[in-house]
């Protein structure tokens, strides 16, 4: 369960809009939070290490498009998640 911290972290990530949507169109869609991988199977990152992404870009897509339909291939064409995660960042300061 994510502490009050926690949420408010993941409430501002959100708001930001999808980064792939902006950094792509300069569009500013709505966005679900993504835990980024953190290179272990089966141990989720911490609740600040979140990205935002629409429902397209997160699950909705296909591969190329969605970060779960293939993180390889979504990496390759918009970045690593660690690359989204420093802008991310930089947008809160």
């Amino acid at each position: 369960m994510a502490t009050k911290s926690e949420q408010l972290h993941m409430s501002r990530v959100a708001a930001l809009g999808c980064c792939v949507c902006r950094n792509e169109f300069g569009l500013n869609s709505d966005a679900e939070i993504h835990h980024v991988g953190n290179g272990t199977l089966g141990k989720r990152a911490s609740n600040y290490e979140v990205i935002q992404l629409c429902f397209l870009h997160h699950r909705g897509g296909g591969i190329g498009v969605a970060e779960h339909a293939g993180r390889k291939s979504f990496e390759s064409n918009f970045g690593t998640e660690r690359e989204l995660l420093a802008q991310t960042l930089e947008l809160l300061k």
